[in-house]
């Protein structure tokens, strides 16, 4: 077997396509793959599939293919063009590579395998590509994956933000939470960012949302609602959102108290923030003991403390109006307590109560989307940050979209 029967055995070249030169340039390290076809041979219109006559050729091109040993391989070749009484001139299409690729499918295909494992940077430096060129192959498997993205129902969505630099830049990231995987990122965290999502992607199927969970971000809030049918039965606001703010009311009565103590010598609350702020799985014996120990010294850390334990259970009701009258219940404890920033969280819990009560109907939360925004935030660590949102844009729909990008 000589180097050309080889290389149309190894590129699966089929007639009437063939290897017509095979250069090995050892200075270079590199080899040339000139590939040809007969002058009788009969080809297809690439838009309706007709065969059609023959019009001329083009240009040679040059694909870069997979390497062999330790050489660079390049591709080359003239492609005809045919005369379509239908669609005029048309170049035809090559087995080999995508219309206007300068690599070939089987390159891209391990491409697009090394940025799985690896940033662009590193997958441009073990393939010999600027960065320019590997950024350029994951643009386009990301863009070939939304192409074949099944116009699917999404039941429930996610909706949340993320930072991708230091100066309060935001991409809006929303999610399919039943089959875990991002739907769309849109530009900074406003309604028009949102209502680019339900306008584009989600149009055809609004009305068959069942749920949006998000957090109480009102531009979020007023796009779903003038976008969505029946949105204020459908809005879920995400319940560790909530427990969030829950939470930090507590860690503020504990910072305030805590200076006024340490100013007339009193240390008893030195060291106790994590204790405070754990959740009851992660609380220890001895964590639960100091809690006792300082509620039942009338501390105001404690009076809060108990108050967010309580909102808890809100959260555990199954009736949407039994856990309706015990809110009442809660807000009046919680407004009278005189702590000014478990109030202020009360009465926002007052303001979006349906919302909160949202979760009650199946128990939807935004905890996927909270992973994959971890999932994200790892994948802006390793590649130290994107300088635009359209590449922070590529890199979390390719990591994240659950897309079929092989391009072969």
């Amino acid at each position: 077997m000589d180097n050309k029967q080889l290389y149309q055995l190894v590129l699966g070249l089929e007639p009437p396509w063939y290897v017509s030169r095979v250069e090995v340039r050892k200075d270079d390290e590199e080899i040339r793959i000139d590939l040809d076809v007969p002058p009788t041979a009969n080809f297809c219109c690439p838009e309706c599939g007709e065969e059609s006559p023959r019009y001329d050729r083009s240009a040679q091109r040059c694909w870069r293919h997979l390497d062999t040993c330790q050489y660079r391989t390049i591709l080359r070749a003239s492609i005809p063009r045919v005369e379509c009484p239908k669609h005029g001139v048309r170049q035809v299409r090559v087995p080999w590579a995508e219309d206007r690729g300068r690599f070939t499918v089987l390159f891209e295909a391990m491409a697009i395998s090394m940025l799985g494992e690896a940033t662009v940077l590193g997958m441009a430096r073990m393939m010999g590509l600027t960065w320019n060129e590997a950024a350029g192959i994951q643009k386009r498997a990301v863009e070939r994956g939304l192409a074949r993205r099944k116009t699917e129902v999404v039941r429930a969505v996610g909706i949340d933000e993320k930072s991708f630099q230091k100066r309060h830049e935001y991409v809006t990231i929303t999610t399919d939470l039943d089959r875990g995987r991002v739907l769309w990122v849109g530009d900074h965290r406003r309604k028009e960012s949102l209502d680019a999502f339900y306008s584009d992607a989600m149009a055809k199927h609004l009305e068959e949302i069942e749920d949006v969970v998000m957090d109480m971000w009102k531009p979020f809030i007023s796009s779903t609602r003038e976008h969505v049918p029946n949105a204020d039965d459908k809005i879920v606001f995400d319940k560790f959102h909530v427990i969030g703010h829950l939470t930090e009311a507590v860690d503020k009565v504990r910072r305030t108290e805590h200076a006024a103590l340490r100013y007339v010598g009193d240390d008893r609350l030195k060291g106790t923030k994590y204790t405070w702020l754990k959740s009851s799985k992660k609380r220890t014996r001895k964590d639960n003991q100091t809690i006792r120990v300082l509620t039942s010294s009338g501390l105001k850390v404690g009076r809060v403390w108990v108050l967010k334990e309580a909102a808890l259970r809100l959260w555990e009701y199954r009736s949407i109006t039994w856990a309706k009258k015990y809110f009442k219940r809660w807000y009046f404890w919680a407004t009278h307590s005189r702590l000014e920033p478990i109030i202020k969280v009360a009465k926002m819990m007052r303001l979006h109560l349906d919302g909160i009560l949202g979760y009650l109907r199946n128990g939807r939360t935004n905890a996927l989307t909270e992973g994959l925004n971890s999932k994200i935030q790892e994948i802006k660590y390793h590649a130290r940050g994107y300088r635009n949102r359209e590449n922070f844009r590529m890199a979390i729909l390719f990591h994240c979209g659950g897309l079929d990008m092989d391009p072969r």
